[in-house]
């Protein structure tokens, strides 16, 4: 009797940390399969039950963890899109140098982050959607780069007031932006360009730095 009580025991429903440990696994699994299935047949095309048959979950648990097809969307580059988040703690640029090398360090990473394959795939999967599904462009701009600029806008801002740069703070980020990027996105997208090197993102970021604060200092 004790025996097969042990049996019962051990085959209980499990407990709670085992339950969300499980519900969060299968949540990534779907996830994955979810951006998968979008970068692979578009947005509207990609079907539900294929998502849940490559996340091994029906599609009742589909969608009670994660919700519907705009729902995973959102989560889909919500997920990719907080590598682009910048630090909340950055400190304020006191001095040219300070915001040199605050510009840089920035500059170099939004460039690593940006430039993963998968990010550089969320991107791609925005443009091919934005006639058919243009929530998909909406999303991905509101989540992720306009985290990159309210970041910028505030280093502009504290610049600004601290005699460092002249100009509007909006302004500035797009010209910093232009001269951070060039044309290596677009490269990217169309396949031409490879994913820099760490010594070229450092290069690239310490240039577009160095020519910005040339070009908008104060006399």
């Amino acid at each position: 009797m004790s025996a097969g009580r042990r049996t019962g025991a051990a085959a209980g429903p499990p407990n709670k940390g085992q339950q969300d440990s499980n519900e969060a696994a299968a949540r990534q699994r779907i996830l994955e399969a979810a951006f998968a299935a979008f970068v692979k047949n578009g947005f509207a095309q990609a079907s539900m039950l294929e998502i849940a048959t490559q996340a091994h979950v029906s599609k009742r648990e589909l969608y009670a963890l994660v919700g519907n097809k705009e729902e995973l969307l959102v989560a889909c580059i919500q997920t990719r899109a907080r590598r682009l988040e910048a630090p909340v703690d950055l400190p304020s640029p006191l001095d040219r140098e300070a915001l040199r090398k605050l510009l840089t360090s920035f500059g170099t990473q939004i460039i690593r982050e940006v430039t993963e394959p998968t990010v550089v795939a969320t991107f791609r999967l925005a443009i091919a959607e934005a006639v058919h599904a243009p929530e998909v462009a909406r999303v991905l701009d509101s989540i992720g780069r306009e985290t990159v600029r309210s970041a910028l806008r505030k280093i502009m801002a504290e610049a600004i007031a601290c005699g460092l740069l002249r100009g509007r703070s909006s302004e500035l980020v797009e010209r910093f932006g232009g001269l951070l990027w060039g044309d290596l996105m677009v490269g990217l997208l169309l396949g031409l360009t490879e994913q820099p090197t760490p010594r070229e993102i450092t290069h690239r970021a310490r240039a577009a730095a160095a020519a910005f604060l040339q070009l908008h200092s104060p006399a």
